[in-house]
């Protein structure tokens, strides 16, 4: 029996809701890659299960199983996704050394910068029973928005004038911040109009909207119970 005919699809462990997941998704979807799904319901502990930790010891999701090859963190897996998967017309992360330099630029400010002001934006009402978003966090997320607003002046995506991997993890990122912390369009005119051209892409809306859909109603469907 030939290697090919058993190897089987790579397993993602995700949660739908999650930006970093839906970065995967995208990621898989522009290369055209079927992925085995496994939800995990972080809420109710099953990223601390003996079982997950073997996988991922941080217990964090995303996590990808690849035939044994185990990867976390969803930007490494967006990379890892690319250098195997993509076909010889698909330049994601492309090979050369100083255009990965400036998609992992571009990723670090994501996983630095972006994702962590999303966090603490949405976890705590999801987790800690908040009742209401600061505004100090919805400006302080605003203030990011200025650094791709810079990054676009350069090119039509973050990276150039070519999708990578740096669009696709950023996009899940920003999508979940605009809906709280909106962008001003005058303000930010590249990056709305980046944000538009993200959300044109076929495979946008099954692997990135439905999910944001998700967790924007449950935190403004927890906040606006907790009002009452």
């Amino acid at each position: 029996m030939s290697s090919a005919a058993t190897t089987k699809k790579p397993v993602l462990y995700y949660a739908p809701r999650s930006p970093p997941c839906r970065a995967v998704l995208l990621t898989a979807a522009a290369l055209g890659l079927e992925l085995d799904l496994r939800t995990v319901n972080v809420k109710a502990g099953e990223h601390m299960t003996p079982e997950f930790l073997l996988l991922n010891p941080q217990h964090t999701i995303p996590v990808l199983d690849d035939n044994g090859t185990v990867v976390s963190d969803s930007h490494v897996i967006c990379s890892y996704l690319a250098d195997k998967y993509a076909g010889p017309d698909v330049a994601l992360y492309p090979k050369d050394a100083a255009q990965r330099r400036l998609i992992d630029a571009r990723l670090y400010y994501d996983c630095g910068h972006l994702f962590p002001r999303v966090r603490f934006i949405v976890e705590p009402v999801i987790y800690f029973g908040v009742t209401q978003i600061p505004e100090d966090r919805i400006s302080y997320m605003q203030k990011a928005y200025d650094g791709l607003e810079q990054c676009l002046a350069q090119g039509t995506y973050l990276a150039g004038d070519k999708l990578t991997i740096a669009d696709l993890c950023s996009v899940a990122t920003v999508s979940t911040a605009a809906a709280f912390a909106a962008i001003d369009a005058e303000k930010y005119p590249k990056l709305t109009q980046w944000l538009s051209r993200m959300q044109a892409l076929p495979y946008y809306k099954a692997n990135n909207q439905e999910g944001l859909e998700l967790l924007v109603n449950l935190v403004k469907g927890l906040l606006a119970e907790r009002q009452n």
